[in-house]
């Protein structure tokens, strides 16, 4: 049964409730203007409901997403040691060009390259899963394989 939810972190947990706190929020407001157009007339020709109808079901449709997302979610709180799990940070460096880069380990629902969170299904989230600070592992992505250095794990964002 474990198999059907969703790792994620208590952050990830979080930012789901607000999104769907934020929709609901929004939810009135998109009722009253669908009514507003309806009232226009001719539903045919009418471009103003037929936008407000979209609108509306798209953020019903989000809602349910996120709901479902919720639903199944399960919240991983991570260890003290230094071993690499959801939620932690990890500073690796690649092995082909010394750059070093901190990635957070996160579930799969709160990805964001941009923001440093990888996902623990990644090729590279897969690979450090388990290991330690002073591991070399290597890395094996769809087209190409590579070697990357774990230098620290840690529960906090490095600076």
């Amino acid at each position: 049964m474990a198999g059907d939810f969703n790792p994620i972190t208590a952050a990830g947990y979080r930012d789901l409730q607000n999104k769907i706190a934020a929709l609901e929020a929004d939810r009135p407001e998109k009722i009253a203007i669908l009514a507003e157009a309806r009232a226009h007339g001719d539903l045919s020709e009418n471009a103003e409901y037929s936008a407000a109808k979209r609108d509306l079901r798209h953020l019903e449709s989000q809602l349910r997403f996120f709901n479902k997302q919720l639903q199944y979610a399960q919240v991983v709180a991570p260890s003290k040691d230094d071993k690499v799990e959801l939620g932690k940070w990890v500073t690796v460096q690649f092995m082909d060009d010394d750059d070093q880069v901190s990635y957070q380990l996160v579930g799969t629902q709160e990805a964001d390259l941009e923001a440093g969170k990888i996902t623990r299904v990644s090729p590279l989230g897969k690979a450090l899963l388990g290991h330690q600070p002073g591991d070399t592992v290597t890395i094996k992505a769809p087209n190409t394989s590579y070697q990357v250095k774990l230098i620290a794990v840690s529960l906090q964002q490095p600076a």
